[in-house]
Parts: C-alpha cells; sequence; structure tokens
C-alpha cells in the first residue's frame, strides 16, 4: 500500500473513531497525531519517495492532519455544549414551586418597647438624646439635687468605679447634659441602659433599661404632664386607658407623683395582673425642681418644666405577660420567638 492510501486510511479510520459513543478525544489525538502517532510515522517515510511525489504526498499529509484536527475540535465543541446543557439542566429552577424562605429574626421584647416609646413621643415633637452609661457623678446626683449624704443616694445601690466616676443608675444624667448645652425650649427623650446593684430575681437587675423625658419651657404646668403621659397610656394600653396621679416624692422633681394607669386587662374592675386594685403603677414624673433648673443655668423664674421616667422592662413585662424579667435577659428562643 502506498502513502497515499495509507494517509487516506488513517483520516477515515481517526474520523470513524472519533464519532463512537465513548470516544477518547485526547488519547485519539495523541494516537493519530502526536510525536510517536501514526501520521507522523508515514510522514518519516516521505525521504523514500521521489522528488515529483513528494510535494503531492505532503500536501495531502496537511488535508489528513488538518481534517483530523478539525474533527477533533468539533468533537470537543459538541462533547462541551452537552456538557453546559446538562448543567443547566442540572440546576434549573422551577420558579412556580414555593420557596423555602430562611428564618427571620424578630425584634426583642425590650427593643420593640422602645421603638414603641421613640415613636410615640418623636409624633409629640420630642427629640431622642443619648449620653455615656460611664457617668460622673456630678450629672448622676450632684446636678439632680442629690448632693453627697443625701438618703436618695443609698436607694441607687450604684456601681461605682471611682469615687467621681459610676455606671449611671439612671438616664436623668442626659436631662442635665441636655440643659447645660441648650437653652429652653427643650423637649427630649433619653432611652438607654442604667445599673444599679440589685439582686437578680423576677422583678430586679443589675442592668436594665429606661426611657426617661423632659420638657422644660415657658409656662409649663402639671397639666402639660398629665396631657403628655395620657397620650402615652392610650398609645401603649389602648384608648379607653385612664390615667391617676399619686403623690410621690423624688429630690429632683417638685411636686411628684407615681403614674398609675387602668388596668387594661379587667378595665378596672379588679384581676390578677392589677392584684385587685384596677389600677397599675407605671412610671414616676414631677415638675422639675428649681434646683435642677438653676444648676443647669435655667431662670425657674421664667421657665419650667416636668420630668417622667418609665422602665422599658416594667412596660414589656405589662404588654406581653411576662412574668419574669430574667427570661428577657436569656436569649431563650423558645420564649423570644411569641412576640
Amino acid at each position: 500500500m502506498g502513502l497515499r492510501e495509507t494517509l487516506l486510511d488513517i483520516k477515515s479510520e481517526a474520523e470513524s473513531r472519533l464519532h463512537e459513543a465513548n470516544a477518547d478525544i485526547e488519547a485519539l489525538r495523541i494516537q493519530y497525531l502526536g510525536k510517536k502517532g501514526e501520521l507522523t510515522a508515514v510522514l518519516r517515510g516521505m525521504g523514500q519517495l521521489s522528488p515529483e511525489e513528494r510535494p503531492a504526498v505532503g500536501a495531502l499529509a496537511n488535508e489528513v492532519r488538518a481534517s483530523i484536527e478539525g474533527e477533533i475540535a468539533k468533537m470537543k465543541a459538541e462533547r462541551e455544549e452537552k456538557l453546559r446543557e446538562l448543567k443547566l439542566s442540572a440546576e434549573k429552577i422551577d420558579v412556580t414551586m414555593p420557596s423555602v424562605l430562611p428564618p427571620v429574626g424578630k425584634r426583642h421584647p425590650l427593643a420593640q418597647v422602645q421603638r414603641d416609646l421613640e415613636n410615640i413621643f418623636l409624633g409629640m415633637g420630642f427629640s431622642i438624646v443619648e449620653g455615656p452609661e460611664v457617668e460622673l457623678d456630678f450629672y448622676n446626683f450632684q446636678a439632680l439635687n442629690m448632693p453627697e449624704g443625701h438618703p436618695a443616694r443609698d436607694t441607687q445601690d450604684t456601681f461605682y468605679i471611682t469615687d467621681n466616676i459610676l455606671l449611671r443608675s439612671q438616664t436623668s444624667s442626659v436631662q442635665i447634659r441636655t440643659m447645660e448645652k441648650k437653652k429652653p425650649p427643650i423637649r427630649i427623650i433619653s432611652p438607654g441602659r442604667v445599673y444599679r446593684s440589685d439582686n437578680e430575681d423576677a422583678t430586679h437587675s443589675p442592668v436594665f433599661h429606661q426611657c426617661e423625658g423632659l420638657v422644660v419651657d415657658r409656662g409649663i404646668t402639671m397639666g402639660d404632664l398629665r396631657g403628655t403621659l395620657l397620650i402615652l397610656a392610650r398609645e401603649l394600653f389602648g384608648p379607653e386607658t385612664k390615667i391617676r396621679f399619686r403623690p410621690h416624692h423624688f429630690p429632683y422633681t417638685e411636686p411628684s407623683a407615681e403614674l398609675d394607669v387602668s388596668c387594661f386587662e379587667c378595665g378596672g374592675k379588679g384581676c390578677r395582673l392589677c392584684k385587685g386594685e384596677g389600677w397599675i403603677e407605671i412610671l414616676g414624673c414631677g415638675m422639675v425642681h428649681p434646683n435642677v433648673l438653676l444648676g443647669c443655668g435655667v431662670d425657674p423664674e421664667e421657665f419650667s418644666g416636668f420630668a417622667f421616667g418609665v422602665g422599658i422592662e416594667r412596660i414589656a413585662m405589662l404588654k406581653y405577660h411576662i412574668d419574669d424579667m430574667r427570661l428577657l435577659y436569656e436569649n431563650d428562643m423558645r420564649f423570644l420567638a411569641q412576640f
């Protein structure tokens, strides 16, 4: 058999084997076109040809090589396309099927109550002001009409860092800082964490949250305080809620009062939640003491104001019927998922 016939046989055989279903394309490429391949072996025998035959056989050899290379490229492209189609088919998404939604978190009950309080007071024109949790004795006590030796300090159970630095026991310190920087009219709330050295039980914690409010302007009266707190109570507990003041004493307000709301469970008839009284205590309040105004550079003869402070944990426990404050801090998802 001559070289021409051998070349044509190699071409026919290579193309035939490349079209087999399970053909190893790379192995066939090496077999026919590699350095030790069949086509290369044939070309080494061209030295036996006459000068007249070599150009024609060389041209045919190039055609065979080009044909086999083209077929290899074609078969590779077809296989890659099939693999791509299979991959796309496997990754196909049926948009008509119900989706599997990932779990979405919710606000913690305390965060939700704080957000509710902020929205209520923002709606009444208040601003939200924050302050440091590590505070000076002056802002936490002295400027609030509680100098050294005042008996009210003993009831605070304060965490002292030094003789003059402490963890704030109330957010009233933010009110003092605000009055120092800003002159009336002032209308703010100051929510945040506070710290007291209380033993942990169902109603006490060494770390808890308060939201305190302050209004200072000309002509502010107890009537303004009552109207503000009535709106707060009805927004929190329902439009039929009633409020009442009970006389109390706070060093930084005069007169001072405790605010009760009519029980939102029984409507004031008496139940387990209100302990049969029909009323529930929710916060302390009063008119800002003149000494506090004077200490902040505000003339009590020209300006007056009111202040109040509500425990966020207390509101959350009432609103969500929680009977143990410690549940709010344990991060037990079985508990938190209820809200």
